[in-house]
């Protein structure tokens, strides 16, 4: 298959979350993705630039050079002519977006804007225009890393790593930080979810809080729902995901299984009542790096707690990363080395490498306006027709094989967020 690659590159740097350049536009790749540029040292990537750079900045491979002033030298391309002169090509499959040594951890399109949350910052890209603005702690917002990018009542949302919620205004050009003295049970936020019935849920490491109403402003209507005050309905306090069921329940993805709240009334499922493949049909396919457990004294006691404490590679299946609801009300579920489980409501049924997925970690699920789930792991996006996966990886123009987010704009293109950057896919054939 004969692949076409583009890109660009919004770097965003370290700590301070800089944006030190706009990539050409309209630049042709070779077949091979770009190297991420945590790859090249900021030495080698200053000599890349041919000029000086941020503190902590880091160009990726083959970057145009800049000038003293940090400025692309040539933003027309390599032929010269004016800034954005060249145009994607629109037959071009890929088009690649960098964002340097972070994390694109979720992808949210709003009209022509595709809303970028990175571990450093969230960045707003205009596509008709090919503008971006990057937004962190310098111009409103508590904290640079985000965990979620979404939309509550006409206004963006971001869920942050340690600075709360924030609501963004795109009119006046302000953001509305949430945090513990508004009600908020944790500062890191995992998800927003907007009730049909006004409510407003939100996702965090200590519980999930319910505003009754969606009046984000009066702190008596925030609720707070943990292990202890549900008797161990909600089954772990940490909450990674949010859905609302097709009969109107709240569906909770957390790190010891799924919960469903319903009329007042909370029920759990874990990897005993069947989420998730067990260790046998999984530890001979390959793992991920990464064992939580083994970096954290709160996930080796959770571990533990579920009974895996001889299981000393990264796996445990009640850890639900990720989350959706299709349209018929059944529940896909992401688990951490447990593979793709499905629940019906009464029955589970888990999917794993051995029935095509390309990996076992599923980071992200994600429905796209034509009905068809998509599947982010450790080792490459799967398409799920019902019947069979279809799977795309860095060989098929992905920037990162390691999945995290996922966006469908409305002609169709989708936005697939990794590790240093974003891969836009017109078409697929």
């Amino acid at each position: 298959m004969q692949l076409g690659f583009k890109s660009i590159s919004v770097i965003v740097v370290g700590v301070i979350g800089v944006v030190v350049g706009a990539y050409m536009l309209g630049v042709k790749q070779s077949a091979k993705p770009m190297e991420s540029p945590a790859a090249q040292s900021p030495a080698d990537a200053q000599k890349t630039a041919g000029g000086p750079l941020q503190p902590g900045a880091a160009l990726p491979p083959n970057h145009p050079p800049m000038n003293q002033g940090g400025q692309q030298a040539n933003p027309g391309g390599q032929q010269g002519g004016q800034a954005g002169s060249d145009r994607p090509d629109p037959n071009a499959r890929f088009t690649h977006f960098n964002v340097g040594n972070s994390n694109v951890k979720s992808l949210y399109i709003d009209g022509k804007f595709v809303w970028v949350g990175t571990s450093n910052g969230v960045i707003r890209y205009d596509t008709s225009t090919d503008e971006y603005r990057l937004f962190d702690t310098r111009n409103g917002l508590l904290s640079n890393g985000m965990f979620y990018v979404g939309k509550l009542d006409g206004r963006i949302a971001v869920g942050t790593y340690g600075g709360g919620i924030s609501l963004y205004d795109q009119a006046s050009d302000v953001w509305e930080n949430f945090n513990l003295p508004n009600g908020l049970a944790d500062a890191f936020v995992y998800g927003a979810l907007k009730d049909s019935n006004g409510d407003i849920w939100i996702a965090t490491w200590s519980g999930a809080n319910r505003i009754r109403g969606g009046d984000l402003k009066d702190r008596s209507k925030w609720d707070t729902f943990t292990v202890e005050n549900t008797k161990g309905g909600l089954p772990n306090d940490w909450v990674y995901g949010l859905a609302q069921g097709k009969d109107g329940e709240v569906w909770m993805a957390t790190e010891g299984g799924l919960a469903r709240f319903k009329d007042g009334k909370w029920q759990n499922w874990n990897h005993a009542k069947g989420l998730g493949a067990p260790i046998d049909k999984v530890k001979n396919d390959p793992q991920f790096g990464n064992d939580p457990a083994k970096l954290s004294s709160h996930h080796a006691k959770q571990k533990e707690e579920m009974g895996l404490k001889g299981i000393n590679v990264a796996y445990n299946p009640n850890y639900i990363i990720s989350m959706q609801v299709d349209r018929n009300g059944v529940v896909w579920a992401g688990t951490w080395g447990g593979g793709l489980a499905r629940f019906d409501g009464k029955t589970w049924r888990n999917y794993t490498m051995a029935d095509g997925l390309p990996g076992n970690h599923i980071f992200m699920l994600h429905y796209d306006p034509a009905g068809q789930l998509w599947i982010g792991t450790n080792n490459g996006v799967a398409r799920f027709d019902g019947n069979k996966f279809t799977v795309l990886t860095t060989a098929d123009g992905l920037f990162s094989n390691t999945v995290f987010s996922m966006a469908t704009a409305p002609d169709g293109t989708r936005w697939i967020g990794s590790f240093g950057g974003v891969a836009r896919l017109a078409t697929l054939k």
